[in-house]
């Protein structure tokens, strides 16, 4: 049963959980590992070292719900190298979720949309990266109008069957786009951007909540850190919280499909961005919050 209701205990944890695909329990405060390898696409690179240790206290505070790519790098720093010099071997109880579709030349520029031999492949990449013999989660992360056609999904769903994925899903999708993938095989989650300020997927999230699709947001501040609104810092300040906790606590109360995935190198901002986990807010905050969506 997925809830999100207030659990005993601190940290992930007391986010409430949610089961992945029917079966993989998960603390709904996860952790994405895009900027751990640097600010940027371009840089300024961050302390590898860092990085390592942000992954370990994120475990330490519950976190089991971790999203990555094998593209989520900056010349030699790759996100999936962290990941495994911080948490290998792994518990048992974490899940890794990844993505493919695009990719990223050595240089750092991008390649064509991935076609099937090329799927194939950046799963075997994320594998081998990882130091696992299956992926928990692998996405197909579309690129405008490239779809799951041309045997792309079914790629993927081939080799969920091998056993090499566990479960599929979609990101940066269209309601049309999911229901061609949903023909093929069936999708466990859907990663799409989604904030307080960006709603355009506020019916996906009802779509998935009611037919038990995990729907994970993406830019949980809009890609820019914490809206700078006074609405928002209004609700801040009745709970003594960040903005950017605010934000995370009205992602949680949007549905119990909601898994946020926050990411950071910073331990400090780690501490709270998993703090929020705990942040109960009110009818009053969020018809305020609500507001900032119409």
């Amino acid at each position: 049963m997925n809830d999100d209701a207030p659990r005993p205990g601190t940290g992930a944890a007391a986010a409430g959980h949610y089961l992945i695909g029917g079966e993989l329990p998960v603390h709904r405060m996860g952790f994405g590992a895009m900027r751990l390898p640097a600010s940027q696409w371009d840089g300024p690179a961050h302390d590898p070292a860092r990085g390592v240790a942000v992954l370990r206290r994120a475990a330490e505070l519950g976190v089991n719900h971790l999203d990555t790519a094998a593209f989520y790098f900056f010349e030699d720093i790759a996100a999936n190298d962290l990941i495994r010099t911080a948490l290998h071997p792994y518990p048992d109880d974490l899940v890794i979720a990844t993505k493919v579709g695009p990719g990223r030349f050595p240089d750092g520029s991008w390649m064509a949309p991935a076609g099937p031999a090329e799927l194939r492949e950046a799963v075997l990449r994320n594998l081998r990266e990882l130091g696992r013999d299956h992926l928990d989660l692998v996405y197909l992360r579309f690129l405008g109008s490239d779809g799951p056609g041309e045997d792309r999904f079914a790629t993927l769903a081939a080799l969920r069957e091998e056993g090499v994925i566990r479960h599929l899903g979609v990101s940066d999708a269209s309601p049309q786009q999911l229901a061609e993938a949903r023909a093929i095989a069936p999708v466990a989650a859907v990663q799409n951007r989604f904030s307080p300020l960006t709603r355009t997927d506020a019916d996906m999230v009802e779509f998935c909540a009611r037919h038990g699709i995990a729907f994970v947001p993406y830019f949980p501040f809009g890609g820019s850190g914490a809206p700078d609104l006074r609405s928002v810092e209004a609700v801040a300040a009745r709970h003594g919280a960040t903005p950017a906790q605010i934000t995370l606590a009205w992602l949680l109360a949007t549905s119990p499909a909601v898994l946020p995935i926050p990411g950071t190198s910073s331990p400090a901002h780690l501490e709270e961005n998993v703090a929020a986990a705990a942040l109960r807010l009110g009818p009053e905050d969020l018809a305020e919050l609500d507001a900032l969506g119409a």
